[in-house]
């Protein structure tokens, strides 16, 4: 047999493959459509980002501060997001502007032209046209380096805004001499607590020439929540001013010592050849040949992505701030932050753990660090806050796939210990998820999310265990990672919601609802990584399997329920662009079918990555879109981190040569074996001892009216056929009567409110309990709702009004009805007259989230249902501002009246105003029980 990948294993000097790679990278992809990438001057990995801010208002498209779509420019930051969902950073914001300085962004903002813009792998220029000043920007790790050419004579502004884009929660400016300033800021945006100090040396003296300042303005300190300075000189025609500014998470003395240590030349050309030098070094780790030039663009900016963060995040002498807000120094490795890990752990961190595994090792020894000062591994990070953003536990992933694959440089005893630490927690649904094996939509949103993906970190938390020789944590997470098969419904295929014990109807696959994390339920039902065997045994085959993955792609290409705009590039359901799908594709491989994956592979290869900027076909997501790409085109990708092995496909290039840590190479041709692809790298990894690990029996399914009038049918349904059932029922009537559990063998009815119980056995294993409540109408009104709910949040139907159960403050679980842009209006019918003397009704506010208290509730009564009088208003109380979640009831006493109908109505807040986010958008109300006594 032909051997097409080769080892070199002479040890060869990188600096041999440090070629000119750094050309191909076009820093504008991504930078239009959905990519929310940036253009901006960096380093690999670096901690400053200097890009110019086109938009300050945080829009969905405007995340990293850039879009190409638009036309002015408000500055120059030094920190920026590479293709996230959220708006952040945007931290010491410079913009330079001639003849009166003003301090408004409207006023000192410049149109530019993409026709007198560049970007270059550590290089941006621009040209603003209002004021006809040339800007220039590179970098070194630490240290923005800015070059203004003034191209008229006369009054030269610099503009420091620390207002730009967040909330300013501390602001300070110190004038040091005139030619440097230091700088803090302390903000709030998606991260609530960020701490940055910043160094800034001009090449010549300025003066301040206008200030805006709500704190101390004294012998050259100034400090506020509203703060922002103009410095000013005189400029000859065509003079430039260099601007120096090294910032650092800890404090001015770090700040300090970056710029002593990066930011001692003043050559700016020198400093933007060793950005080149540094990008080169870093992107000839991957050598590939191709004729087509756009082709090489997609893929070196693919690596100018994946490499753009994490980001370092400590000084040059190693001080770091940490989770605690307390400061510790680094040593033997590298403190880094900005870990998207809900995106990253797919194919961002398998690719480093190929090409960067000391790096690897540094992002782990991070995790640590913020476990043992944060209280837990890292889930969303940012600027050593913890945003708590996406789901999941997937630093385990990082973890469990870096030791699988024998990366060493930290202590696989403490990474350990900080996984388990993880798992063990309360929050987020892990309580129910540990006590009942799953997550019902009762216990906590996006539950189907949750579920199959803790169940995926467990078996990586296993996959330490076995390393680690630690038998009992082995057997106990593996059991962990058999979750997903109780919200796997064996009728159809798919991961559904359960509600109260039973499925969750209607059910449309399509549907993206507050039960899935960015996605429906056709991006979760493949999400059994860590088990694609018994996820094909589970539907019944790798023929039916094979069936199911092509309905994913034959399925219509529009989605229903929520828009939701991270759900990108469709091919029937299948969606290249957000991270859920990434593995779809490559599960063919798993039912003997490679040339679909192959087929499917090309055409997402040759259709959602080009080298325009609207070339990436969702957002970036911190190098994971692009790590994706990487690796498809090298032929493999990672289905299952935590697995030292690849799946494969056909590689996309005519050659591809990788260099390794350990000084041999790897060659990748178009011919190249799918057997010699499936171990690239990771030849020599080791295999530990499997210990055996139960099954788990699937959680009973249990079937009646959860609200009903006289009485219902309860029927108990086994998810596996071979499982024996056992019920037990508990009612008004059976408080101080001891109940056991006896076997099911066909349905049977309920007259009262009753909570019912039941588990699963097989071959001596039991289930979970899992446990209803059907409860028996408190009245047999009917209600009227003259308001159309938003189909999202419709709960149980109108009757959920008036059941006598109450939402809580997770509204997200589904038991409110929600209104948007209207007010809402309902008539009870309570069939014959009545006396009353006391209503009620209950509403819900979460701000953030659109939705406020109704202005009012008015509550009228009527005989006919026809005429009504109004009997009492009620004015609401809290303030629209207050981003608490609280409900609150509308109650109120009224004098004795008898009525057959009762009618309520809840104006909603109208239209959101300025102050708020979604400003200009229309509010909702939430209402859930309407009380009548």
């Amino acid at each position: 047999m032909k051997k097409t990948l080769i080892i070199l294993l002479g040890i060869i000097a990188h600096n041999l493959f440090s070629q000119n790679y750094s050309q191909y990278v076009n820093p504008f992809i991504g930078t239009g459509g959905h990519g929310h990438t940036f253009p901006g001057a960096i380093v690999p990995f670096g901690m400053v980002q200097l890009s110019p801010d086109t938009r300050v208002d945080g829009s969905w498209d405007g995340c990293s501060g850039y879009h190409y779509s638009d036309s002015v420019i408000y500055g120059f930051s030094h920190t920026h997001l590479n293709g996230t969902g959220v708006s952040d950073y945007g931290d010491i914001m410079l913009m330079p502007t001639m003849g009166n300085p003003s301090l408004d962004n409207k006023e000192y903002s410049s149109k530019f032209s993409h026709k007198n813009e560049k970007a270059s792998a550590g290089f941006y220029s621009v040209k603003l046209d209002k004021n006809n000043i040339d800007v220039r920007l590179t970098t070194t790790k630490r240290v923005g380096y800015h070059e203004y050419t003034f191209n008229s004579a006369g009054n030269a502004n610099i503009i420091l805004d620390l207002n730009h884009r967040d909330k300013l929660l501390e602001g300070e400016v110190k004038i040091i001499d005139d030619k440097t300033i230091e700088v803090f800021r302390r903000s709030e945006a998606w991260a609530t607590n960020q701490y940055i100090y910043a160094r800034i040396e001009f090449s010549k003296p300025m003066k301040i020439s206008k200030k805006l300042v709500n704190g101390k303005d004294e012998n050259n300190l100034f400090t506020g929540t509203k703060l922002a300075l103009a410095f000013s000189t005189q400029v000859k025609k065509g003079e430039k001013i260099n601007v120096k500014v090294a910032i650092s998470p800890t404090g001015y003395e770090g700040a300090g010592k970056n710029m002593l240590a990066e930011g001692k030349s003043n050559d700016f050309e020198s400093i933007k050849k060793q950005a080149v030098a540094d990008w080169d070094k870093e992107l000839s780790k991957i050598e590939v040949k191709s004729s087509d030039k756009d082709k090489l663009a997609v893929f070196y900016t693919a690596m100018y992505h994946v490499f753009t963060q994490p980001n370092i995040n400590m000084d040059v002498d190693g001080k770091y701030r940490g989770r605690d807000n307390k400061f510790y120094t680094a040593k033997d490795f590298n403190y880094y932050s900005v870990f998207s890990l809900w995106d990253t752990f797919r194919g961002a961190h398998p690719l480093m753990s190929l090409i960067d595994r000391k790096r690897t090792s540094d992002f782990i020894n991070t995790f640590i660090k913020q476990y043992e000062q944060g209280g837990k591994l890292p889930v969303w990070e940012l600027a050593s806050n913890e945003t708590e953003c996406m789901i999941g536990y997937h630093s385990v992933s990082v973890i469990a796939d870096a030791m699988a694959k024998g990366i060493t440089g930290f202590d696989f005893e403490k990474a350990f210990q900080a996984s388990k630490n993880s798992a063990m927690l309360d929050i987020f649904g892990l309580n129910a998820y540990k006590q009942n094996n799953y997550i019902a939509i009762d216990d906590e949103h996006e539950s189907v999310s949750k579920t199959v993906e803790y169940a995926y970190d467990d078996w990586c938390i296993a996959q330490m265990a076995k390393i680690l020789g630690k038998k009992e944590d082995y057997q106990y997470f593996m059991k962990r990672s058999q979750n997903w098969k109780n919200l796997y419904n064996p009728k159809n295929g798919f991961m559904q919601p359960r509600k109260n014990g039973n499925w969750n109807e209607p059910f449309e696959p399509r549907e993206v609802n507050n039960n899935y994390t960015e996605g429906n339920s056709w991006h979760y039902s493949y999400s059994v990584q860590q088990d694609i065997p018994g996820l094909i045994a589970a539907h019944g085959g790798k023929e039916k399997f094979e069936q199911f993955i092509d309905a994913i792609f034959a399925a219509p290409n529009t989605t229903t329920g929520r828009e939701q705009v991270d759900i990108t590039g469709l091919m029937g359901q299948y969606a290249q662009g957000n991270e859920p799908s990434h593995h779809i594709a490559y599960l063919y491989n798993y039912v003997d079918k490679p040339e679909k994956t192959d087929a499917k592979i090309k055409y997402i290869l040759d259709n959602f990555y080009k080298n325009t900027p609207d070339g990436l076909i969702g957002n970036e997501d911190c190098g994971q879109m692009s790590a994706w790409y990487i690796l498809s085109t090298m032929g493999i990708y990672s289905v299952t981190p935590g697995l030292p092995e690849w799946q494969t496909t056909t590689p996309y290039f005519d050659e591809v040569k990788i260099h390794l840590e350990d000084g041999t190479t790897r060659i990748i041709t178009k011919n190249t074996g799918r057997a010699e692809l499936k171990k690239l790298g990771f030849e020599n990894a080791k295999s530990f001892k499997d210990y055996k690990y139960d099954e788990l029996t699937a959680t009973p399914v249990i079937k009646a009216d959860r609200i009903f009038d006289f009485s219902t049918k309860v029927e108990i349904t086994a998810l596996n056929p071979n499982d024996k059932l056992y019920f037990m029922t508990m009612d008004e009537g059976d408080a101080n009567v001891r109940k056991t559990f006896k076997a099911y063998k066909e349905p049977f009815t309920i007259s009262k409110t009753t909570q019912v119980s039941a588990y699963a056995e097989r071959n001596g294993e039991k289930s979970s309990i899992i446990t209803s409540n059907f409860n028996r109408r408190p009245n047999n009104w009917d209600i009227t709702v003259n308001s159309k709910p938003n189909p999202q949040y419709t709960a149980s139907g109108k009757l959920s009004l008036i059941d006598g159960i109450n939402g809580d403050t997770n509204w997200r679980k589904g038991e409110w009805l929600g209104y948007q842009g209207q007010t809402f209006e309902a008539i009870i019918d309570m069939k014959s007259p009545q006396q009353i003397t006391k209503l009620s009704s209950t509403y819900l506010q979460d701000s953030r989230a659109w939705i406020l208290m109704p202005k009012k509730v008015e509550y009228y009564a009527s005989m006919n249902g026809k005429d009504f009088i109004l009997l009492k208003t009620v004015d609401n109380t809290v303030d629209p501002k207050d981003e608490t979640i609280q409900t609150k009831d509308f109650g109120t006493d009224i004098l004795p009246t008898e009525a057959r109908y009762v009618k309520v109505k809840a104006y909603y807040f109208g239209i959101l105003p300025e102050w708020h986010q979604g400003a200009s958008g229309q509010a909702y109300i939430f209402v859930d029980e309407i009380s009548v006594k």
